[in-house]
């Protein structure tokens, strides 16, 4: 990693305009007769390369320099909620033991929390090597100071090379804390997972509003950190027999102390969560009169199903955010999802590609939904979806 060293020697007030038009970012200031960087700054070189040598770029000498061959082990966190695994936690370990396949790394699951039980010995019929368990009285209730503390400590003690963790509310804000503490890079959401034999983890995802997929690479830092969305890797097989062993860690217990006391805890009301339905309606702009909306709601009620919608229609306040599939919404993965006047935008279709079976009506025979559709039906969704509820009530009442 470089830095962005100014000349102010030869700033003047007619270079320095010049400077401040040709940053994207807005990051070059001028004040007191010196050009200043600011932290918006996304060290794109612009301005080292047609500022008139105004501006240098300068590598750091003393850039970090990692010893990979100390790092080793993939390492899933175990997202739990009391003795409840989160189902993400398997998704996990699945990938992690295809990853392993590559650079034959053991794979690590690190639990923390107390008085688990026999929650743990789950985790043995999903190959993993080796369960690393902080047991104690502090980790209960998630506090993010000694949970903090806890995963740091894992990590000096058993130096992993890649950490994934799950993207849940738990994982969305223990990741960057961790990744932050141990100076490395942290790629969040990713779809795509792949292991290089040198032990870089290639993380994708979607940027730029999922226009392009980016390929992330920490070639310079470990561990590597990515958290990974509920539903988008595929649940691997519970095997027969339990495999691995269970090692408990201990840690001081001066840093396991937290300013926040948890006072009382209660179950939330249960609410809709498309990420574990197996029959999706997805309602789309081409279906969003309200008539339809309600043959929508029919139609998932006769197949056993919840009704969910593309972002304009959240954005329309029409559907509640917990109903949006996509990118900035929920992942999917259900045995059947109808989508109803929906174009196909490739936020929307990462969200619900793999789906085990997909069916896509719109009046647009070039929409882009149907490249992703294993069914697909050309014509107006206000005539079509009558049809649908009478042939699925026939069926039903045979």
């Amino acid at each position: 990693m470089g830095k962005l060293v100014v000349k102010n020697e030869l700033i003047t007030k007619e270079n320095a305009k010049e400077l401040i038009s040709l940053c994207p970012f807005g990051a070059i200031t001028y004040d007191d007769n010196k050009i200043e960087i600011t932290s918006a700054c996304k060290m794109c070189k612009i301005c080292a390369k047609k500022g008139g040598g105004l501006i240098e770029y300068v590598e750091d000498e003393k850039a970090r320099v990692v010893d990979k061959s100390l790092w080793n082990g993939i390492l899933v966190y175990v997202d739990h909620e009391g003795e409840n695994i989160h189902p993400v936690t398997y998704e996990l370990l699945g990938k992690a033991n295809e990853l392993k396949q590559v650079t034959n790394h053991p794979v690590y699951a690190l639990v923390l929390g107390c008085d688990m039980g026999k929650s743990i010995e789950k985790l043995l019929y999903y190959n993993v090597d080796k369960v690393f368990v902080y047991d104690y009285p502090e980790l209960k209730d998630f506090r993010i100071e000694p949970y903090t503390a806890a995963f740091y400590d894992f990590i000096e003690k058993i130096k992993p090379s890649s950490v994934l963790l799950g993207a849940t509310n738990l994982g969305r804000q223990l990741a960057p804390r961790i990744a932050a503490r141990c100076r490395a890079g942290l790629t969040a959401d990713c779809t795509v997972l792949k292991m290089k034999e040198n032990t870089d983890l290639v993380q994708i995802r979607p940027a730029f509003g999922g226009n392009i997929m980016a390929q992330i690479v920490s070639t310079d830092t470990r561990p590597q950190f990515c958290t990974v969305r509920y539903k988008v890797f595929n649940e691997p097989k519970r095997t027969n027999e339990p495999s691995g062993e269970i090692i408990n860690m201990s840690i001081q217990k001066e840093k396991l102390i937290s300013k926040i006391e948890v006072i009382d805890t209660f179950d939330k009301p249960k609410d809709i969560d498309i990420s574990e339905a197996d029959v999706i309606v997805a309602v789309g702009r081409g279906a969003q009169s309200e008539n339809m909306r309600n043959q929508a709601q029919k139609l998932a009620d006769l197949l056993g199903g919840v009704i969910a919608c593309t972002r304009p229609l959240t954005e329309a306040n029409i559907f509640d955010a917990k109903r949006q599939i996509g990118l900035s919404g929920r992942t999917v993965k259900p045995k059947l999802i109808i989508c109803l006047g929906i174009s196909g935008a490739v936020q929307f279709a990462a969200g619900m590609k793999s789906s085990d079976c997909i069916v896509a009506i719109n009046t647009d025979k070039n929409a882009s939904i149907f490249d992703v559709a294993h069914y697909g039906i050309v014509g107006d969704v206000n005539q079509i979806v009558p049809m649908l509820i009478d042939y699925v009530s026939e069926a039903k009442n045979v």
